[in-house]
């Protein structure tokens, strides 16, 4: 495979709540997603790709700082909710060394399209963390047209000022992805751009729902309403954009050596797919943590690629600053492991231990190999995944020497990670009196 001479684009798309089958490519069974589709089949699918926690925020920690998110603050909350709006430490601090920053020490232009949700100013935001651009919403949740959180607040900005824009947002989102390649496709300096939409993240709002934004501005979760059919339309309106964004790339000429990478930021909500895998956001069996990962480069990547790597949020941001030639701050040395020689070659593989923990049912996981440790409400389970990807046959009694290596490596690792503060908080937006448990 013949390797770029000059530094790639690098564009990192994130969806928002998206399960792990929802995409054509995962098996789903509705064709929503043909440009994501499209992506896979002439990049490289991954199918043993994780996030870094099974709820927003904290992933987005790990995504900027290529480090397990557990190391700040702020990405104990479970997630950052509008309550933390005016606080100094419920955030991402603008002096850690974040993808965008490296980047732009590397020569990179930086542009934030789409959600932020590590904190408020005047003390955090995507212009303190690197980033030159940025137009979106601060916080987790938008209605999709008025563009205001679940307080009612507006929360649509661009830089540090609200802006107001008539629109949907995910088309909102696309269309300024495309502008900014126009602009940023134009010069002699390679750009890093953050595509990160809401969707299709609640409300369940279409393109044709805009009626539906004063029924739902009380209570944004929505739990009166949607069904699958609003959720794929929603999940295709966003694959329509991505769609826009690879023909503005076509356009410049610069599609070849641009690194485009897809994923979602945890497993899916309540009308996702995540067949064949059990629970969702919030939960660290599978369907929680296990999403898409897409990557795109046809400079580099043969078409058509499947690698079974494991891998998670973290590593991508470290295969992004390998990518770009920028090195990690000496004094913040990533826990993310670089994905470049699986890019160049499929076929490559590594080990790969994935430690996870949660306050929310204090949850815990390792990942290693073909193996899984998982705790949930203190009960311990033992999994072969290639086996049983659904979870359901726990080996824990079977091999109770395998389940006790594997829980010493896991506090082994935790014992390296600053405590779960007291004061961390878990936000729910529905429980079993709402919906029958999953």
């Amino acid at each position: 495979m013949k390797q770029p001479n000059i530094k790639p684009n690098i564009i990192f798309i994130v969806a928002d709540d998206l399960g792990f089958a929802d995409l054509g490519c995962y098996g789903g069974r509705a064709p929503v997603s043909p440009v994501l589709d499209g992506l896979a089949a002439n990049g490289l699918k991954f199918t043993q790709g994780y996030s870094n926690s099974p709820v927003c925020s904290p992933t987005r920690f790990a995504l900027m700082t290529a480090r397990y998110q557990y190391r700040l603050r702020g990405a104990a909350e479970e997630p950052i909710n509008s309550k933390s709006r005016g606080s100094t430490t419920l955030g991402l601090p603008p002096e850690h060394p974040t993808l965008p920053s490296l980047l732009r020490d590397a020569g990179y232009r930086t542009a934030l399209i789409g959600k932020w949700h590590m904190g408020y100013p005047p003390s955090f935001g995507p212009l303190r963390s690197g980033y030159d651009e940025f137009f979106g919403p601060m916080s987790g949740g938008v209605d999709y047209f008025t563009h205001c959180g679940w307080t009612g607040a507006h929360d649509l900005w661009e830089g540090e000022e609200e802006k107001h824009e008539p629109g949907y947002l995910t088309d909102l989102i696309s269309r300024r992805a495309v502008d900014y390649i126009g602009r940023a496709g134009a010069g002699d300096a390679p750009f890093f751009l953050s595509l990160h939409y809401t969707a299709p993240h609640w409300p369940w709002e279409t393109r044709d729902d805009e009626a539906l934004a004063q029924e739902v501005k009380d209570n944004l979760f929505h739990l009166h309403g949607g069904n699958i059919h609003s959720y794929r339309k929603m999940i295709h309106h966003m694959d329509e954009g991505i769609g826009w964004v690879m023909q503005a790339l076509r356009a410049k000429g610069i599609a070849d050596n641009t690194l485009v990478v897809f994923t979602s930021d945890n497993g899916g909500e309540r009308f996702s797919d995540n067949w064949p895998l059990v629970g969702g956001k919030m939960d660290l069996t599978e369907g929680g943590i296990r999403v898409p990962w897409i990557a795109h480069w046809p400079a580099v990547i043969q078409a058509g690629g499947l690698s079974e790597q494991l891998c998670m949020t973290m590593d991508w941001s470290a295969t992004m600053l390998e990518a770009g030639g920028a090195k990690a701050h000496p004094d913040y040395p990533l826990d993310g492991v670089s994905l470049m020689k699986v890019l160049r070659d499929s076929s490559v593989s590594f080990d790969r231990p994935l430690h996870w923990r949660m306050n929310h049912r204090g949850q815990r996981a390792l990942r290693d190999g073909n193996w899984k440790y998982l705790r949930v409400d203190g009960n311990d389970y033992l999994f072969d995944i290639p086996a049983d990807e659904r979870e359901r046959a726990n080996l824990a009694t079977r091999q109770p020497q395998r389940l006790a290596d594997m829980r010493d490596a896991w506090q082994a690792w935790n014992a390296t990670m600053p405590p779960i503060p007291p004061d961390a908080t878990v936000s729910l937006g529905f429980s079993v009196k709402d919906m029958p448990q999953r």
